[in-house]
């Protein structure tokens, strides 16, 4: 009896083993797509940025002056308008972050000679002159077409100043603030949608304890007034990565009326201060870094746990409006400046988050790289009269197709990443159907050495022809430079087919791709 079950088994044991062979040599992986008329639009304001009072962000970044050789509009740089135009920048948060809560808006309005000089305590004790400004702000947000994002002082400023602040920005009547800003150039009012009201009040802002802010952001929610015209969108500080307990009070203590959107800030990076260099790294700090980054999907999860514990209608947004990698700055520069070089291993960061905030868009409704100007995983760097655009900015212009797209659910078993007995999943991928009809697919390859093979099921989509578009290069270190701008960029892609409503894409070691499908 065992010698025939031993015969038997034999022939049986040659077929699993050949099979699992030709399954690894095929290496493919099968993504379903599904279409939910109740799946969520992706909001185009996941596609935010950030502009802090931080090294070269807004002086020498956005604003060069209006005596600068350098082209520009009332001081602010043509060639970075042009370029986040390109990204169909939706929003943009300003001053600070940190900044934000030892800033007073007073001291950044009327003549710029009379505007007082204060020290910027958090980055780099440098001087601050005040010459950008709300006024300034507001008109670079008005030539990208793009909605201000307003952060109030909570940690050092009082309810007063920023009740004036939204008068001053929404009232159109003829109140002492509203004169004010008449006075100053602006006759019509802003009308300002979203206002954040603290930032980083768990450290940075004010060192509070979950329940005290909670009691303060009633407050201060309270006198952020509604004006004629505009129904602001009130923006609490909210928990710093894995603080649940902060989420878990607001949501609990703050009336849902009161609060637009909570925010969560989570950094890719390797301890505090964040060290290792932004091009000078090998497979075990990418493949570190990648881990951290993925960790991303886990944190946002347990934060929407429990607002849908507290908000099970999704009455309240999570807003991700501090987000992207942070290495030590580049040598030689000012270490309160936090300016960082930008590689392929950052076009990974950003195809990889982008992807994680389409999955949750039923809750995230809004979203903030950090920064967009010289400062952290920048989409624009410069350099005098030069500028360049950085691997990050590649993978966000290609990934513009999602914005205001409606979410398609996809379902897949990722290949995995493997190093030295560790293993990470190695795509990532996300779906959208825009209102013309447009398919589009952005998928994401962190593998250092190995492509992967995806096959796509099409058949309810009614898709004729696909095409495609990839940012890749030769090294995962490879980076843009003022003198060559161009080494990493977005190409056309051809390595893939369609047959039979089946899209069979090969997609190279640490690599960002986009389809589109019509």
């Amino acid at each position: 009896m065992t010698a025939l079950k031993t015969k038997l088994l034999k022939p049986l044991a040659l077929f699993v083993i050949a099979t699992a062979g030709l399954n690894a040599q095929n290496n493919t992986t099968s993504i379903s797509i599904q279409v939910d008329d109740n799946a969520p639009v992706i909001s185009k304001h996941i596609y935010g940025h950030f502009a802090e009072h931080l090294g070269r962000s807004v002086y020498d970044g956005f604003y060069v002056g209006e005596d600068s050789e350098i082209p520009n509009t009332n001081g602010i740089r043509n060639d970075i308008v042009e370029a986040l135009k390109g990204l169909k920048i939706p929003n943009l948060r300003w001053p600070g972050g940190c900044f934000a809560d030892e800033y007073h808006w007073k001291d950044g309005v009327g003549p710029k000679a009379e505007r007082p000089v204060i020290v910027n305590t958090h980055w780099g004790m440098v001087e601050e002159d005040n010459s950008f400004g709300t006024h300034e702000f507001l008109e670079l947000c008005e030539l990208l077409g793009a909605e201000p994002y307003l952060a109030g002082n909570v940690g050092s400023g009082t309810v007063e100043e920023l009740n004036d602040w939204v008068e001053y920005c929404n009232y159109d009547g003829n109140t002492s603030m509203a004169q004010w800003r008449k006075a100053n150039g602006q006759e019509e009012p802003w009308r300002v949608k979203y206002w954040g009201i603290g930032n980083e009040s768990w450290g940075c802002g004010g060192n509070m304890t979950p329940e005290y802010f909670a009691n303060l952001y009633r407050q201060y929610a309270t006198y952020a007034r509604n004006y004629p015209g505009i129904d602001i969108k009130r923006i609490a500080s909210g928990a710093d990565a894995d603080n649940y307990r902060w989420t878990e009070v607001m949501m609990r203590d703050v009336p849902h009326g009161m609060m637009w959107g909570l925010s969560v800030h989570y950094y890719t990076r390797t301890g505090w201060p964040p060290s290792g260099s932004a091009t000078k790294f090998d497979e075990s700090d990418y493949f570190s870094i990648m881990k951290t980054c993925l960790k991303t999907s886990e944190i946002l999860d347990n934060h929407i746990a429990i607002m849908d514990k507290y908000d099970p209608k999704k009455r309240v947004a999570l807003v991700v409006d501090e987000w992207g990698s942070w290495y030590a700055v580049e040598e030689g520069t000012n270490p309160g400046f936090a300016y960082q070089q930008n590689s392929m291993r950052d076009a990974m960061i950003a195809g990889i988050t982008l992807n994680m905030l389409h999955e949750r868009a039923d809750r995230i409704k809004m979203a903030n790289l950090a920064q967009a100007v010289n400062v952290l995983q920048a989409v624009i760097l410069t350099k005098d009269e030069k500028m360049l655009l950085t691997p990050t900015y590649h993978v966000m212009k290609m990934y513009t197709a999602h914005q205001d797209a409606k979410l398609l659910p996809l379902s897949f078993d990722s290949p995995e990443y493997n190093f030295n007995g560790e293993s990470l999943p190695a795509i990532s991928a996300s779906a959208s159907k825009d209102k013309e009809g447009l398919v589009h697919i952005s998928l994401v390859n962190i593998d250092s050495k190995k492509e992967n093979t995806i096959e796509i099921d099409c058949a309810n989509l009614g898709i004729k022809d696909f095409t495609a578009n990839i940012v890749a290069s030769k090294h995962l270190q490879d980076h843009n430079t003022f003198d060559n701008p161009s080494t990493v960029k977005v190409e056309d892609f051809k390595d893939f087919k369609f047959k039979k409503n089946k899209l069979t894409i090969t997609i190279p070691p640490f690599s960002v791709v986009m389809l589109e499908g019509k």
